[in-house]
């Protein structure tokens, strides 16, 4: 595997999960794919779980690890082709990527949609040109519209967890003060759909239906307590509105969708989950994430495997 960027990537899931579980098991018994290899992080955004897990599993596989924060530790970086370079960014990405390039082996990048142009941000401007330009192979550590190691760690989370041969999963949005990124209910919704043996269903209220490619053929509800019946897992995550012309706005706080006890009691005694951060009595109440059948600390545990597959399989290709 050159590059991950998206579910495709991956390959057979069954065997990506397979693979996971079996170096979950041993997680120090492939070092020697990383000796005198390294790893450069580039975090356009803030990050806690990406970042520590990520570098976790590079230091799993005896990689040496360099993180770059591009806007703290680093100089302010022009994107733009065709600018005059006469504001606060004294250095063009065009030449920062291929000066990194230099310095490592593989490059994971985090770089979140900006809201500013939607064409830019779905085609992904940022992480699309450290694969033209760096001459290295490079994964996404959350890209504009996509973020495939969460999904790959709430994949493996699932198959750890199900009761059944074929779980029904329910990705419903949850209010937040704030616009977020589809990236990761798109990506979610990608994997989810991706994998054979799940029933998944996506709820959302009226004007925040995910792009058609995420959302597949997977049944959209807009009343949360119809999709919510006979759940066996519930992620729940906050996304802005995907169509114009409302494209990374906010256009609900409708408390009425947070995932409460009484929101779970209409499952199938199903289990929550949250990629994190989570804003409490927002998305989800105290009573909820703190139950027994709450999954948010497995699945960030789980950050660490996935990152780690996708190392070994890039470092298997080198």
């Amino acid at each position: 595997m050159r590059n991950f960027t998206n579910v495709t990537d991956i390959g057979d899931l069954h065997a990506a999960v397979k693979q996971a579980l079996e170096v979950k098991a041993n997680r120090f018994a492939y070092q020697h794919l990383g000796k005198n290899r390294t790893l450069l992080m580039i975090f356009f955004n803030s990050s806690l779980r990406t970042r520590l897990s990520t570098q976790k599993a590079a230091l799993n596989l005896g990689m040496n690890v360099i993180v770059l924060d591009v806007n703290q530790g680093a100089w302010k970086l022009e994107t733009e082709r065709g600018v005059i370079m006469d504001g606060d960014k004294p250095e063009h990405l065009l030449e920062a990527i291929p000066v990194m390039g230099c310095y490592c082996d593989v490059i994971g990048v985090r770089s979140f949609a900006r809201f500013e142009n939607k064409r830019d941000d779905y085609e992904e401007t940022i992480i699309n040109q450290f694969i033209k330009y760096s001459g290295r192979p490079v994964f996404s550590m959350e890209a504009a519209t996509r973020h495939p190691l969460q999904s790959f760690a709430d994949l493996i989370t699932i198959e750890e967890y199900k009761a059944t041969p074929r779980p029904r999963v329910v990705l419903t949005w949850a209010p937040h003060p704030k616009a977020l990124p589809q990236a990761v209910p798109n990506s979610f919704a990608e994997w989810m759909n991706a994998a054979e043996d799940i029933d998944f269903v996506i709820a959302n209220p009226e004007g925040y239906d995910l792009a058609p490619e995420f959302v597949g053929n997977a049944p959209v509800y807009h009343h949360q307590d119809e999709a919510l019946k006979n759940a066996d897992f519930v992620y729940a995550k906050n996304w802005s509105a995907y169509a114009d012309p409302n494209y990374g706005k906010v256009l609900s706080t409708d408390r009425s969708w947070t995932i409460t006890s009484e929101k779970m009691a209409l499952t199938n005694n199903a289990y929550f989950m949250h990629c994190l951060p989570v804003r409490r009595n927002m998305i989800v109440s105290d009573a909820v994430i703190e139950s027994e059948r709450s999954l948010v600390i497995p699945e960030a545990a789980n950050r660490e495997i996935s990152a780690q597959v996708v190392l070994m399989r890039i470092l298997e290709s080198l």
